[in-house]
C-alpha cells in the first residue's frame, strides 16, 4: 500500500540517452517489458505518488519519444536536453522548465525512463521519509550481494549519507560496502536549485554530475539520508537486451505471482506471460504456454490454454478458449474457442456460441448459442442466434475491390461447403445443402440448394491415366465385376 503523504512538487524523469548498447532504431526508453514501454512504466510509477507537476527530459530520437509520452501522459512537460551533458544538466533543464510553469518549493523527484520495475509504492516511500525528516536530499539505494561497478554509500556515525564513492575511486574497504546508489533522488526544490547553479563540467567526462549536489547539499548545512530497499529488480536499469530480458522475465513473474495470490490458477508459470495491463477474475485457470496481452480480461471460471496467444480480448465467464491465436475479439460467457482458431479483430461470440477447430474469423458478429464448429471463415458477417454453420463453409466478402457483408438469420442450418457470395442475406430457420453456393438471398424457412447433374464418364482413368496404380486398380475391379457369375434361380 501507498504510504501516505502529501505528493511531491514534481518528478523529474530522465530519458535523453542514446541507448547504444542496445544496437536499435528504437529508442531504448520505448522498448518494452509486461506489454509496457520503459518509459511507460516510470511514467506510471511517477504519477502514483501524485505530483503536482511532471516532467520528462528527452533529446535522443527527440519527436518519436515526445509524441510517444504525449499518447501516454499528455499532461507531462516534455523538456528539451541541450548540448551541455550529464544528468545534472538534464536536471537543471527541466526544473528551470518547471520553474517557468510555477516557483516550485517542496519535494523534487528525479528518476529514469530505463529503470521499469520502480514502483510507485517504493517512489511514494522515498517521499515520505524525505518530507518526515526534512532532509535536503534522501537517495534511493539498495543493498546487493555483488555491488562491482556500482557507487557504494558513505555513512556518518549518525547514519546520514556523508558521500557516494564510484567503484573506480574507492578504496578496499569501501569495496566490501554493500550498499549502492540508485540514483533515484528527492530534493528540497530550493537546495537543489541553489546546488545546480554550484554544479561544473569540470572533471573528466565533462559533465554536470548530479551525485555532485550531494556534497553541495552537506556543505550548506543540509541533511542526506536515504532510504534503503532490500529489492534490487526496483533499481535496476536495461542497457542492453540482456539486461532488458532480464527485467522482462522478472516482472513477469510478479506479475503472475501477484494474479495467483489473487485467486488465478496458473498451471505453469514458467510458460505463461501477462502483460501488466491485462485483468483477471477469481477462479479463471490459465493451462501452459499461453500468453495474455494488452487489455485483455478474463472473467470468473473461464479456461484459457494451452498454446494460445490473445491480445486485447475479452473472455466471458465460464468460456473455454483452446489452442487459439486472437485479438480484438468478445467471448461471451459460457462460449468455445478453439483448438487451432484463429480471431481477428471484430470477431463477437456471443454466450454459449461456439468456433472450433481451424476456424478464422473478422469483423463477425455471432449470437448466442450459435456454433461455426470446423473448417471455414467468417469474415465481415452477422450471424443470428441458435444457428449451425456446417464444415466447410466460408463468406466470400471480398470481391477485388470492395468488402461486403453476409447476412445469416438465428435458426439457420447450413450443409457442409457452403459458400455465401456477399452481399447476401439468408432468412431465419433456413437451410442450406451440401456444396450450396448462395448468391442470392433465401428467404426464412426455405432449402437453398445448388444442384449440379453429376455424370460418370466411365472409362476415363484407363483411358487418360493408363499405366498408373489408379488403372490398374480399376481395371482389376471391373474385371472382377464383369466375371462375377449370376446368382441361379436356386441362388435367388
Amino acid at each position: 500500500m501507498i504510504p501516505e503523504n502529501t505528493g511531491p512538487a514534481a518528478v523529474i524523469v530522465l530519458a535523453a540517452g542514446a541507448g547504444t548498447r542496445m544496437k536499435s532504431r528504437t529508442p531504448k526508453i520505448l522498448h518494452e517489458i509486461g506489454g509496457r514501454s520503459m518509459v511507460g512504466h516510470a511514467l506510471l510509477a511517477a504519477r502514483s505518488v501524485n505530483p503536482r507537476q511532471l516532467a520528462i527530459v528527452v533529446r535522443h530520437e527527440r519527436d518519436l519519444v515526445a509524441r510517444h509520452v504525449a499518447e501516454l501522459d499528455p499532461a507531462a512537460l516534455i523538456v528539451d536536453q541541450d548540448d551541455i551533458p550529464g544528468t545534472g544538466r538534464a536536471v537543471e533543464v527541466a526544473l528551470q522548465a518547471l520553474d517557468a510553469e510555477e516557483d516550485l518549493t517542496g519535494t523534487v523527484v528525479v528518476t529514469y525512463g530505463d529503470v521499469p520495475l520502480l514502483s510507485g509504492e517504493l517512489l511514494a516511500e522515498l517521499v515520505a521519509t524525505h518530507q518526515r525528516e526534512a532532509n535536503a536530499v534522501t537517495v534511493l539505494t539498495a543493498d546487493l550481494d555483488d555491488a562491482t561497478g556500482y557507487g557504494r554509500i558513505l555513512r556518518g556515525e549518525d547514519g546520514t549519507v556523508t558521500g557516494i564513492r564510484e567503484h573506480k575511486d574507492a578504496s578496499d574497504a569501501e569495496r566490501l560496502i554493500r550498499e549502492v546508489n540508485s540514483g533515484i533522488y528527492a530534493f528540497d526544490a530550493a537546495v537543489l536549485r541553489d546546488a545546480l547553479t554550484h554544479v561544473t563540467t569540470d572533471n573528466s567526462q565533462g559533465e554536470k554530475y548530479l551525485t555532485d549536489v550531494l556534497g553541495l547539499a552537506r556543505k550548506a548545512g543540509g541533511r542526506v539520508a536515504a532510504v534503503v530497499t532490500a529489492d534490487r529488480w526496483q533499481v535496476e536499469g536495461a542497457n542492453d537486451r540482456v539486461q532488458l530480458s532480464a527485467l522482462g522475465a522478472e516482472l513477469n513473474r510478479r506479475t503472475v505471482e501477484a494474479w495467483m495470490r489473487a485467486g488465478v490458477t496458473v498451471v505453469d508459470p514458467a510458460t505463461t506471460w501477462i502483460d501488466s495491463s491485462v485483468t483477471l477474475d477469481e477462479d479463471v485457470r490459465i493451462l501452459p504456454n499461453t500468453q495474455l496481452h494488452g487489455d485483455t480480461t478474463v472473467a470468473r471460471d473461464a479456461v484459457v490454454g494451452p498454446d494460445t496467444t490473445l491480445t486485447d480480448v475479452a473472455i466471458g465467464e465460464g468460456a473455454k478458449v483452446t489452442r487459439t491465436h486472437g485479438s480484438g475479439a468478445i467471448i461471451g460467457a459460457g462460449a468455445a474457442v478453439g483448438p487451432f482458431t484463429y480471431l481477428r479483430p471484430g470477431t463477437v461470440l456471443g454466450d454459449t456460441g461456439k468456433i472450433g477447430a481451424f476456424y478464422e474469423t473478422k469483423n463477425v458478429t455471432i449470437g448466442r448459442g450459435s456454433k461455426l464448429s470446423h473448417l471455414g471463415y467468417a469474415g465481415d458477417a452477422e450471424i443470428g442466434e441458435d444457428t449451425n454453420i456446417g464444415c466447410g463453409n466460408i463468406t466470400a466478402n471480398y470481391d477485388g475491390e470492395k468488402k461486403h457483408r453476409t447476412v445469416i438469420g438465428s435458426g439457420v442450418r447450413t450443409g457442409s461447403n457452403t459458400v455465401f457470395v456477399a452481399p447476401v442475406t439468408v432468412g431465419d430457420g433456413a437451410y442450406s445443402g451440401a456444396g450450396a453456393v448462395i448468391r442470392k438471398d433465401v428467404p426464412a424457412g426455405a432449402l437453398a440448394v445448388t444442384v449440379a447433374v453429376q455424370r460418370n464418364a466411365e472409362g476415363w482413368v484407363a483411358a487418360n491415366r493408363p499405366g498408373t496404380r489408379s488403372a490398374e486398380l480399376a481395371q482389376a475391379a471391373t474385371t472382377d465385376s464383369s466375371s462375377t457369375p449370376a446368382p441361379t434361380e436356386e441362388g435367388k
